[in-house]
């Protein structure tokens, strides 16, 4: 398989999107780019599904790209997330992002009309047709219904700008797998929060973690102990970090997030979208707990 020239590593931060009275909320979107470029993240990526792109019209999605471009002041490399089930209205979304300042792409896989293996392969190689930026694959078969297998992955991975997978497979034989067969070129970033540890023992280049909104430099050093061999001080780095995760995705993500983000002050509200609702009395009460168990200041 060809090396990659565009390698993606360590943690990327699946943005949320701010909104105040039913609308994009800039003023807080310019300001979590800029709390989050001083904290270790290696990219950002707006428009996916923490970001609640499916509820975002292009317009809306267009003024968060230049808003966060803008605020990065290219510090920070910026992706779109992109996803659908009519492999031609995702070429076309992709030919009009073309002429906007991202750098690449994650597209998830089809969801709800459960494509063959073919049919998988077809779609991304359309998307790869349609772009020369990087191009990372999004497999998370208990939301779409289908699974990407690895001999299609791979098969796939020798297109020049399809350059890594978020992996969200659930099944830790296949990840495995995919991680002793991938190029030296592949990046594979977990998408599970939860299994970030062990995600990055068995050889993952890092996460795509929604829980980083929250101890962002706490996840990074996770990654950058194990990375100098200190397994011990890494699992113990961990453990401190590991009840975050499901703290956060209790109730549907991103509500806990932006609960937690809204009581700290970085946005002005945690307003969600429907079908997503506002986190409930009860985990509210529990975040608060976690906060409070954590030191976190909170916004005046």
């Amino acid at each position: 398989m060809q090396n990659h020239k565009y390698r993606m590593e360590g943690i990327w931060l699946p943005l949320v999107t701010p909104f105040l009275d039913g609308e994009l909320d800039v003023a807080s979107l310019r300001g979590l780019v800029w709390h989050y470029r001083q904290q270790p993240v290696e990219g950002l990526i707006v428009a996916a599904t923490t970001g609640e792109g499916l509820t975002l019209n292009s317009s809306e999605t267009e003024r968060a790209i230049y808003t966060v471009a803008e605020a990065a002041e290219g510090t920070t490399p910026l992706m779109l997330g992109v996803s659908g089930s009519d492999t031609r209205k995702v070429v076309s979304e992709i030919e009009v992002a073309n002429s906007l300042p991202v750098a690449g792409y994650l597209v998830a896989c089809p969801y709800y009309t459960r494509p063959r293996q073919e049919g998988l392969r077809q779609h991304f190689t359309a998307i790869a047709a349609a772009t020369n930026r990087p191009v990372v694959i999004y497999n998370i078969p208990y939301r779409t219904g289908v699974n990407l297998a690895n001999d299609t992955l791979l098969s796939l991975a020798e297109i020049p700008n399809i350059v890594g997978l978020k992996d969200c497979c659930a099944d830790m034989a296949q990840t495995f797998d995919l991680l002793m067969r991938r190029s030296s070129g592949f990046s594979v970033l977990t998408g599970e929060d939860a299994l970030f540890y062990g995600a990055i023992v068995h050889g993952s280049d890092g996460g795509i973690l929604a829980s980083a909104h929250i101890e962002t430099a706490a996840f990074a050093d996770v990654r950058n102990q194990l990375s100098k061999g200190d397994q011990a001080g890494a699992l113990a780095a961990w453990q401190a970090l590991s009840g975050l995760p499901r703290l956060l995705f209790a109730e549907p993500s991103p509500a806990p997030i932006k609960y937690w983000l809204w009581r700290t002050g970085l946005i002005e509200s945690a307003e969600v979208r429907l079908p997503i609702t506002q986190v409930s009395a009860r985990l509210a009460a529990k975040i608060d707990a976690e906060m409070a168990a954590r030191g976190v200041a909170l916004a005046a």
